[in-house]
């Protein structure tokens, strides 16, 4: 009997499409949860070889912005997408041409 691919192995398969990782953010920006957020990243850079893969100065912003979701990034990240929203906007993920 064939062995099933995890659902994770099947969206870190997904996720190395460019097009399927911004979906996939564009579509995490749009529940507005820091937490999930932040999940979508590491599963994003886990497709793309993993955090250490990344260069050294890519490394620092995406530690970063992780610390912020975690902390104080739920209030930080809901104020400003109930601006947009309430301005008529929204995040958008795109992929550079």
């Amino acid at each position: 009997m064939p062995k099933s691919t995890s659902y994770h192995e099947k969206l870190i398969q997904d996720l190395k499409n460019p097009l399927e990782a911004a979906a996939y953010i564009e579509v995490v920006l749009e529940e507005g949860d820091p937490k999930m957020l932040s999940k979508a990243l590491k599963n994003v850079i886990e497709a793309h070889g993993g955090v250490d893969q990344l260069a050294a100065q890519v490394k620092e912003l995406y530690n970063k912005l992780d610390q912020m979701l975690s902390d104080k990034g739920e209030i930080e990240f809901y104020s400003l997408n109930s601006l947009l929203d309430n301005l008529g906007l929204h995040f958008a993920v795109t992929v550079k041409p």
